[in-house]
């Protein structure tokens, strides 16, 4: 009979090797992503590109190198924080619908974008101008400010309060309320303003270029970090609240480091590519139905991963050929996504039948 350590010792391994079998999976769409999408491009002349020799059409290298190549490194960063972010949410509330946006970080960030898109560029006519003049900047600049906002406000608040739940319902009510202004500023607005919010919206991994990838990634880096800190808060919050404090862990401080991480990676995501639905609530559950445990020390790394691969395989959906540009991000990811949390949550529900 083997024993509990060697039992665990082979779990390890096979973790392992799923985590690299989900690796060489990302390496397989990193390159369909690159060679795929409205433009066709041979794969030699990829191959070219990417080493720096000559190539037949120069415009090829500017859609691999400045279009196609940060949108796919933005993909996987935004898959991995997304993943991450929805994995603290579901075990700090002890609920498998809970995701990133749970908090309301993300109406927080909508309604920065809003007031600076229909509001305050409503005396002098079109955000679209104003967009000229600064480009994105200002759209990043008013989603971090929107999400920092009601990310102070729940951290305020989760250091007020004891119960992770009360917490949950304010960051419910919080988005709803938020979504109610932002109604209302969609209903005072301009067409165009309105239309540039809406396709804001829709989400889009093509929104970070080489300028902004050093910042975006480093915000990434920094909530992936602080994430992998709190693996061992969050392996005792899994058995409740009274358990984690019995070993000792500091479940105020505890409590507030993963809102923080969970709104900085929400907040950056957000910021840079929209609000992404889906990704936050079904990556954690394919992750642990994949990796058979709710271990953080294997479900981190393995949420990075198969978030980034399921970012991928969405970006890759939206641009494949035949295609008119590319379609919202949100759009592919609701319809992945969406069947993915009815068949676990079915699936949960036939095996406490069968149980």
């Amino acid at each position: 009979m083997k024993s509990a350590t060697t039992i665990y010792v082979e779990h390890k391994k096979n973790a392992v090797i799923k985590l690299f079998g989900i690796l060489i999976l990302i390496a397989v769409f990193f390159v369909l992503n690159i060679a795929w999408g409205s433009v066709f491009i041979p794969f030699s002349q990829i191959i070219k590109v990417l080493s720096g020799g000559d190539i037949e059409n120069v415009s090829w290298t500017n859609i691999i190198l400045n279009t196609r190549l940060p949108q796919i490194i933005t993909s996987i960063l935004a898959g991995a924080a997304l993943g991450l972010a929805g994995l603290m949410m579901q075990t700090l509330f002890r609920n498998p619908l809970a995701g990133p946006s749970v908090l309301g970080v993300s109406s927080g960030a909508s309604l920065g974008v809003a007031i600076m898109m229909m509001f305050i560029t409503l005396p002098g006519g079109k955000f679209i101008v104003m967009n000229q003049v600064f480009g994105n900047f200002s759209v990043i600049f008013s989603a971090f400010a929107g999400a920092f906002a009601v990310l102070l406000l729940i951290g305020v608040l989760a250091g007020r309060f004891k119960s992770s739940t009360i917490i949950l319902i304010i960051g419910i009510m919080l988005g709803y309320a938020i979504s109610a202004i932002v109604g209302v500023l969609q209903f005072y607005s301009l067409k165009e303003d309105l239309q540039a919010f809406v396709i804001w919206g829709l989400g889009s991994f093509a929104n970070v270029s080489w300028d902004r990838m050093g910042f975006f990634a480093s915000i990434i880096f920094m909530g992936i970090l602080l994430a992998i800190m709190l693996a061992k808060p969050l392996n005792a919050l899994l058995f409740g609240e009274n358990y984690a404090q019995n070993l000792g862990i500091n479940l105020k401080k505890s409590r507030i480091l993963i809102i923080v991480s969970t709104g900085i990676l929400t907040a950056a995501v957000t910021a840079y590519c929209g609000p992404i639905a889906f990704i936050g609530l079904a990556v954690p559950h394919l992750s642990r139905n994949l990796f058979k445990t709710s271990d953080h020390l294997i479900n981190i790394p393995g949420v990075i991963l198969t978030g980034a691969l399921l970012a991928l395989f969405c970006n890759l959906i939206a641009r494949l050929p035949g295609f008119d540009g590319a379609l919202p991000i949100n759009a592919i990811t609701s319809i992945i996504g969406a069947p993915v949390v009815i068949w676990i949550i079915l699936r949960r529900n036939e095996f406490r039948v069968q149980s």
